[in-house]
């Protein structure tokens, strides 16, 4: 660009930006969410598109790792209102149904992805064999929660009975997903890293000391007034301080940001709860599109032969498969009807941004090499741009549901979160 690092970095920050908010329009557009025209301006951007030096002309070398500073805090942001979000009521509804799904989404995708990581290790795991291992397997198992919140909001199914149900079912999922993948984080870097060792602390410190002091600051902040724009900044400093904690513990950040979400107080009244989640957006508003423009700039197909092309062919296939067939058997076990089981199944096939930030943080780890990496994000962008397709084309969702779900306050208010966070992309 210029040769000045600042001009290059604000340009670059502008071109970024503007690029992921073009497409990510263009997206919505033709029906798809966001993050899959994000993911595509970053992958323009990327060597495989322009060369090189075309890449580097378009996103210098020096202003990358600013620009990668940046999205990480949104990343952080996001994942704090994801764990912000997690209070257990989702559940409170068609428990049986909702867990059938959940069960059957989560373990039969780990076992398939697991057993068909077993031959691809030796080619794609530039570690440790058992780590990449357990990786795939929880990276099938993925569900993007609020990009399904998006499809089912842009299809008016927010409220349908099999929307509200697969929508609960994707949160317990990606919870669960969550947590084993902090497991996979933690046993991939236990070699050498005593700090690992702390982890309990920082729990126990978080949950039995942070926890409090954020109740009793909320309950100042509504005795006081409305208003939280004080209580933000130090909910700010608190999360840097979560997210700086766990990655010396050797645990990714974003557990520490989900952690810090998860240690904020439930029983907070809806204004003041409210007003703490659209500051806290504002930040990922802007900066969440950037992580998966960074993360488009890291595909790279231009390697592939066909040994790989077939790997990646069995990766969408295992995945989708897997996936759908363990949803839809899930739901037949829980004994929901063919006609909602079908739905079910085709939503919560759907990735998108958490396959996106969990292979990305797999790539930073050393847990998978590059081209597994790029396989892994066309699988995200494949199985999250067929959801709606499918399910116009199978016309599954009954006009007239015989079964309506009560009103659930947790459920409303995290489709409205993953809305308002997906739509600014």
């Amino acid at each position: 660009m210029t040769g000045n690092a600042v001009a290059d970095f604000f340009l670059s920050l502008a071109l970024a930006l503007g690029a992921a908010r073009i497409l990510g329009a263009l997206a919505r557009r033709v029906g798809q969410p966001a993050v899959v025209g994000e993911i595509c301006a970053g992958v323009l951007a990327s060597p495989m598109v322009l060369t090189r030096a075309g890449a580097d002309t378009v996103l210098p070398t020096t202003v990358k790792p600013l620009l990668g500073a940046l999205a990480n805090v949104g990343l952080a942001t996001f994942m704090f209102l994801i764990g912000y979000e997690v209070d257990g009521t989702f559940l409170r509804h068609r428990r049986k149904a909702t867990l059938g799904v959940a069960t059957g989404s989560v373990v039969v995708p780990l076992a398939a992805g697991m057993a068909l990581a077993v031959p691809l290790a030796h080619t794609y795991a530039p570690g440790s064999h058992t780590a990449f291992v357990l990786f795939v397997g929880v990276a099938m198992s993925v569900t993007a929660f609020p990009v399904l919140a998006r499809i089912l909001s842009d299809r008016g199914l927010s409220g349908h009975p099999v929307g509200a149900l697969t929508l609960a079912a994707a949160a317990v999922g990606d919870l669960v997903a969550w947590i084993c993948l902090a497991g996979v984080a933690a046993y991939a870097g236990a070699a050498g890293q005593w700090q690992l060792a702390l982890l309990p602390v920082y729990l126990l410190v978080m949950f039995l000391v942070v926890r409090p002091l954020l109740a009793g600051l909320v309950e100042r902040t509504r005795r006081d007034g409305p208003t939280t724009e004080r209580l933000v900044p130090l909910l700010i400093v608190g999360l840097m301080l979560s997210c700086g904690a766990t990655e010396w513990l050797g645990i990714h950040f974003i557990f520490g940001a989900f952690a810090f979400g998860a240690a904020m107080p439930r029983n907070t009244t809806g204004e003041t709860r409210s007003q703490i989640m659209r500051h806290m957006e504002q930040a990922g508003h802007v900066l969440l599109p950037l992580y998966f423009v960074v993360a488009g700039t890291k595909v790279d197909l231009s390697a592939f032969d066909v040994t790989t092309l077939l790997a990646l062919t069995a990766v969408i296939g295992v995945a989708v498969l897997s996936k759908a067939g363990g949803a839809y058997g899930g739901a037949r076990l829980a004994g929901m009807p063919r006609s909602e089981a079908l739905p079910a199944a085709v939503l919560m096939n759907t990735r998108g941004l958490t396959e996106i930030v969990i292979v990305a943080v797999a790539l930073e780890m050393g847990l998978i090499n590059q081209d597994f990496y790029s396989m892994m994000v066309v699988m995200a962008v494949v199985t999250t741009a067929m959801t709606g397709p499918l399910l116009k084309i199978f016309r599954v969702l009954p006009a007239n549901p015989s079964v309506h779900l009560p009103d659930n306050p947790s459920v409303a208010r995290s489709s409205t979160l993953s809305e308002n966070t997906l739509q600014t992309g």
